[in-house]
């Protein structure tokens, strides 16, 4: 498990949030939050409030990562570079989660180096970690500014055309009655813009390699936009499956059989191959070190597809 108790003990009676801002080196925003998940533990009681006063003996629950040996590809004095595995969450989302790329963002950097973006889990390939606070901070906004640029790869159903874009507004789903999509196209959602080049056909398994550009950060993007063109992503359980495949998915009982019967592979065929961007005046173009063209391995064959829509 990647958190464990920090154990130790107050000698003179303190405030909880300056315990822990002096013993972390950490802000008080930053000691509020440890407060608010109900991580500090006085005498074993939980502490609600962070000017609460504390003494003796004190368990605070942290982060203690547990490399499994997955290496940055590419590091500055400002941040690092990962190439993650496809089943891979980025950050934890639950206390019990065994592993996540925070695992490795911190073993090869410091308590302090963050993912600054996300992807899937199901996706492969580059996330951008920080390795200090101000450069958590500079990137995060840059992302925000979109002034850094991703690329994919993606197999999709179908032969493409060569290149052609989706201008569709995507809205959040408040409803799962009737689809488990999280997403949908909607008049009344929020500006998304993607462009789309096919890079390779594979009649053999009637699926294209599309090199994928999104303009905008929607969630389920590139899933939502390609799923409007009837080109679905391979592998995806969600966008382009019946609502049973998709739910049986969400909860945890869709066996790789049927996923490859009605998806075309055993995970989401979408891979963050570039980051391009600009930091302190140095042009960083990065690019994955995995070969996305050489995996049909992966993919159903065009006679065995079996796709429900």
């Amino acid at each position: 498990m990647p958190f464990g108790f920090d154990e130790f003990r107050v000698k003179e009676p303190t405030i909880a949030f300056r315990v822990l801002m002096d013993r972390y080196n950490i802000q008080m925003r930053e000691a509020q939050k440890i407060i608010d998940k109900g991580r500090l533990i006085s005498n074993e009681q939980s502490v609600k409030a962070k000017n609460a006063i504390i003494l003796g003996d004190i368990k605070v629950l942290r982060f203690i990562p547990k490399s499994r040996g997955l290496k940055p590809i590419f590091s500055t004095k400002d941040f690092m570079i990962f190439d993650k595995p496809s089943g891979v969450l980025v950050h934890p989302n639950k206390v019990l989660t065994p592993y996540s790329l925070l695992d490795e963002i911190r073993t090869f950097g410091n308590e302090y180096s963050n993912g600054v973006h996300r992807i899937d889990q199901e996706t492969s390939g580059l996330v951008l970690a920080s390795l200090h606070r101000d450069a958590e901070i500079k990137l995060k906004g840059m992302f925000e500014k979109k002034e850094i640029q991703k690329r994919y790869l993606a197999w999709v159903r179908g032969k493409t055309k060569e290149s052609f874009s989706v201008d569709a507004t995507i809205k959040v789903r408040d409803n799962y009655d009737t689809s488990k999509h999280k997403v949908e196209i909607s008049s009344d959602g929020k500006k998304a813009f993607t462009e789309f080049k096919r890079v390779e056909y594979s009649k053999e398994h009637n699926a294209s390699l599309l090199l994928v550009t999104p303009h905008t950060g929607r969630t389920h993007q590139i899933r939502i936009h390609l799923f409007h063109v009837k080109h679905p992503i391979l592998g995806d359980p969600l966008y382009g499956t019946s609502f049973d495949i998709a739910t049986a998915y969400l909860e945890e009982r869709l066996s790789i059989e049927d996923r490859i019967k009605y998806t075309g592979a055993t995970r989401l065929m979408l891979h963050a191959n570039e980051l391009d961007f600009t930091l302190n005046g140095n042009r960083f173009l990065l690019k994955s070190k995995v070969d996305f063209t050489n995996v049909k391995d992966m993919l159903t064959k065009a006679d065995e597809q079996k796709f429900y829509c």
